[in-house]
């Protein structure tokens, strides 16, 4: 059976890659007409977002990236920004 929450409830959760990165913190739930588009992740002092892009607040994921909701969230590592170069680059280096 489907377990029904308030998006409130997601706020403040610890939110991790599925590689196992701690990325940072849900701020904020993006919705508009009635529909989930997007999460606002907070970057902390120890999380991914603050090691790849720095002084950056926080960054935006779209929920089409969200793998689960539980006790923490899960996102792909495609959300982690800058991930698309970093591939070409690799991509380059072993060709």
């Amino acid at each position: 059976m489907l377990n029904l929450q308030h998006v409130t409830n997601v706020y403040n959760m610890k939110v991790f890659t599925d590689q196992g990165d701690y990325f940072g913190e849900v701020e904020e739930a993006i919705i508009s007409s009635k529909k989930l588009h997007g999460w606002k992740i907070r970057s902390t002092s120890n999380s991914l977002i603050t090691k790849i892009v720095g002084n950056a607040k926080g960054v935006i994921v779209p929920h089409n990236l969200v793998k689960s909701i539980a006790d923490i969230m899960i996102v792909s590592y495609a959300a982690v920004p800058g991930m698309e170069k970093m591939e070409q680059q690799a991509a380059a280096v072993q060709a």
